[in-house]
């Protein structure tokens, strides 16, 4: 990995994506190649510009866990540079504040984790279901896994569920570091079945019931089920479908909000997965770009996904302005309309 730690990498938040993965993928790689970083026009193109509380959480959290000094890390800056130290392992509590996603922070701060000094246990406080982020049922079933068959040792519970706008999540993480071996992940292999699960707190049941009929009319499911959850912050409502393969399994997460009904919530859900299903690839949008920090973790490896997402490109530009390896993005041989290759090497 070529590092230049002497030298500070000046970054363009305004560029690609545009919004906190430019910052979460610079905070994970600055840490890992312990080279610092300038990040000028957070989020420049949003109708709130800056660093929001989920964004400072992520530059707090990583300031820990990489020992570093930071410059700029105030709700609405436009502006931080991030000087790394010495990654370290041990007991973190990060609070987010609010409905702030809680697994951004993990996303953040999981790769650098995984090349500590020593197990570390993390505790981490916000939103579990957010517009916009990984849900904690995407990391469980869809993410953890794949880093288990390269090696990892993650192990994540949820002890309550956070919701928008109340919140009030907890999850807990525990994290071994070791060695990673790469992953070739070219084909979904035979399906193992298709669930739908809502979840419910503190509302009526028929609306979990609605979800899932709707599902049930849309999709070929093999299994389904209401899951009333315990008292928390505030009412809640998700409708988690769970594509399952041999080799890979999809989530999408379908959410409750003020205004959209049940029927809307599913139906939303539904046409996400049907899009998955269709097209054949093993790595879903959302997966694609989450990939690749672990897969420079190991040092290389390849996936199949559909179309890239602008996240994906951004992900891969930060790496390549870090030095950090060589990403190419090509139509695969197999499938060249719909599915492209991503590989990885160091």
């Amino acid at each position: 990995m070529n590092t230049k730690k002497d030298s500070e990498l000046l970054l363009d938040g305004s560029q690609g994506e545009g919004g906190g993965q430019i910052l979460r993928s610079a905070l994970a790689l600055s840490m890992l190649s312990g080279r610092p970083f300038r990040l000028t026009k957070i989020r420049a193109g949003r109708s709130k510009p800056g660093l929001m509380r989920q964004h400072l959480a992520c530059v707090r959290a990583a300031a820990l866990v990489g020992n570093a000094q930071v410059e700029g890390a105030e709700i609405g800056s436009t502006e931080i540079g991030f000087r790394p130290g010495t990654i370290r392992g041990g007991q973190f509590e990060f609070k987010v504040g609010s409905a702030g996603s809680t697994m951004l922070v993990l996303q953040t701060v999981l790769p650098a984790l995984l090349r500590a000094d020593a197990p570390s246990r993390i505790s981490i406080e916000g939103g579990t279901h957010n517009m916009l982020a990984p849900t904690s049922d995407f990391i469980a079933d869809a993410f953890l896994p794949l880093l288990a068959r390269m090696g990892a040792q993650v192990q994540m519970t949820v002890e309550r569920h956070g919701f928008f706008p109340a919140g009030g999540g907890l999850v807990h993480v525990e994290v071994r570091p070791g060695p990673l071996q790469p992953l070739h992940l070219h084909e979904r292999g035979a399906s193992t079945g298709l669930e739908a699960i809502a979840l419910l707190r503190s509302l009526p049941q028929h609306i979990g019931e609605r979800e899932l009929e709707i599902a049930a009319r849309r999709l070929p499911l093999t299994a389904s089920a209401r899951r009333d959850l315990s008292a928390g912050f505030g009412p809640g409502n998700a409708l988690v479908l769970k594509a399952s393969y041999a080799n890979v399994t999809e989530i999408v997460v379908g959410l409750g909000e003020h205004g959209l009904s049940a029927e809307s919530v599913a139906e939303n859900a539904c046409r996400e997965l049907r899009s998955y299903l269709a097209h054949g690839a093993p790595v879903g949008e959302h997966l694609s770009d989450q990939l690749l920090l672990p897969l420079l973790l190991a040092g290389g490896g390849s996936f199949v996904t559909g179309r890239p997402s602008s996240h994906l490109e951004t992900n891969v530009a930060v790496i390549h302005a870090f030095g950090a390896a060589q990403v190419s993005i090509a139509p695969d041989q197999g499938n060249p309309q719909q599915h492209f290759r991503v590989s990885l090497e160091t």
